[in-house]
């Protein structure tokens, strides 16, 4: 059975993609400090995702880096063989890997759109297309947990809250958004969990240079008033995997600080 305390991932193996920076990094670490052994997807840089590799590995877990292109779909079936080749089946997909190509509207080009979408949308659907296939190959293993499997999105709080200048990214994780309860109502009957996690503004290197110049603007949409970090939303997916959230089936959980909230509107309704 299971652990005795239902927030431990001990025994399961989990694959994070876009694991070597940022919030895909905080989830890796804090996935791995609940003791499941974690794939570390990259696609740049092979030193910060050893990087990665080695802190866990300290923490005692297992930890492979695995190169990939999430939005290559030869790319992303290779990533799982080697998962599973070297760590065993997975039980635990993030699909985390997303990038921002920002433009006004009459200045946005095809390229900008479609590099937007490649990544963040198509990336979503390969990476969890793969991840149910190999779940439904893997079987359960009720010793470990008692889901099948689960798949967590990395969508955002644009999923809702338009973003003008932003409108690739924003409209990749409104796709996200339904992507994963579209998922979540076809294989939710499998024992297969489909969830969401959706940032607010987090302290990342995509948004370093808005934070530098409009911080303020940023806290004013922020009515816990702070901007967010990493680990923020780590612990939020690792407790989102475990047995502790396994009712939790086809749900976005907004980790923001209630900018989804609509500050603006406070006594101005």
């Amino acid at each position: 059975m299971p652990s005795t305390d239902p927030s431990r991932l001990d025994g399961q193996v989990a694959l994070v993609t876009g694991a070597s920076s940022g919030i895909g990094r905080a989830c890796a670490t804090m996935l791995a400090a609940a003791g499941a052994h974690v794939v570390v997807n990259y696609v740049g840089s092979a030193e910060a995702a050893d990087a990665v590799v080695r802190d866990i590995e300290t923490g005692g877990s297992r930890a492979i880096a695995v190169q990939a292109d999430v939005s290559k779909e030869d790319e992303v079936v290779a990533m799982f063989d080697t998962a599973e080749r070297e760590l065993g089946p997975l039980d635990i997909v993030m699909s985390n890997a997303g990038i921002q190509k920002d433009a006004k509207i009459g200045d946005m080009t095809l390229d900008d759109w479609n590099a937007v979408i490649d990544i963040n949308l198509t990336g979503g659907f390969l990476v969890g297309r793969e991840a149910i296939r190999r779940f439904r190959a893997k079987g359960r293993r009720p010793d470990v947990s008692r889901a099948l499997g689960k798949l967590v999105f990395d969508a955002s709080v644009h999923q809702v809250i338009p973003w003008a200048f932003h409108v690739n990214y924003a409209a990749s994780k409104g796709g996200i958004h339904m992507l994963m309860q579209s998922l979540a109502q076809e294989v939710a009957r499998e024992g297969i969990r489909v969830n969401s996690v959706a940032p607010g503004a987090i302290a990342t290197s995509i948004n370093a240079k808005e934070r530098e110049s409009h911080s303020d603007d940023m806290l004013k949409l922020i009515p816990y008033g702070r901007i967010g970090e990493p680990e923020d939303i780590g612990r939020v997916v690792a407790w989102l995997v475990s047995d502790a959230a396994d009712y939790i089936v086809g749900q976005t959980l907004f980790t923001d600080g209630g900018m989804t909230l609509f500050p603006g509107f406070r006594g101005n309704g």
